[in-house]
């Protein structure tokens, strides 16, 4: 009898980059689209990070310094944010982020498309939703399977989807300027420490 060989299953690394050129085009093709619809007193603010991040960082609306440059936590939240990372000992290469409004002015009807597809994009573990109108935000788009996340306890790891998992915090952009929201900002987002360190190393 002759016995045919099996083809070998791909490396896993192999597949992943075949799951990263993939998430590369599609965050590029809706970049593209963004940028499409743009004019001179309307630019998106795209988002930034790795397109198959872990951890998955979400504000409602780009400020102007991340207005100017195009690009989300571009400026105080971004600095703000990286200092918090290195003191977590978070890998900033693991993370995507990106605002709920990618212009600050169009209506959020017109931005939840947006959103919903960097989500299935990026496919993250843990998302980090920033304020009370990001949570609001969220849950208006209706992600399949997903928990409702406005009104629950601040700094506490919950179930958004059976895949991702999710901590609120305050608003990071209104915290900047007081020292007790720039407490409570801190100690809400520390959970991501315990998480991260309890994360498969692969």
């Amino acid at each position: 009898m002759i016995r045919t060989q099996m083809p070998s299953a791909p490396p896993t690394d192999e597949i992943y980059e075949r799951y990263l050129r993939k998430a590369i085009s599609e965050i590029n093709e809706l970049q593209q689209e963004l940028l499409a619809i743009a004019d001179e007193t309307h630019v998106p603010v795209l988002g930034s990070g790795h397109p198959l991040a872990d951890i998955f960082l979400l504000k409602h609306a780009p400020q102007q310094a991340e207005i100017t440059e195009g690009v989300a936590f571009f400026g105080r939240s971004g600095n703000a944010l990286l200092k918090s990372l290195q003191r977590l000992d978070v890998d900033p290469l693991a993370i995507y982020g990106t605002n709920c409004l990618k212009f600050g002015t169009e209506d959020d009807a017109q931005a939840r498309p947006w959103l919903t597809r960097e989500l299935h994009i990026v496919q993250p573990k843990l998302l980090i939703v920033m304020g009370e109108e990001s949570s609001r935000f969220l849950d208006a788009l209706e992600f399949p399977l997903a928990d409702q996340l406005s009104d629950r306890d601040v700094g506490v790891l919950h179930r958004f989807t059976p895949t991702i998992e999710a901590i609120v915090t305050p608003d990071i952009d209104g915290a900047l300027d007081d020292q007790g929201a720039k407490t409570a900002f801190w100690n809400a987002f520390k959970e991501l420490g315990p998480w991260w360190a309890e994360l498969p190393p692969y």
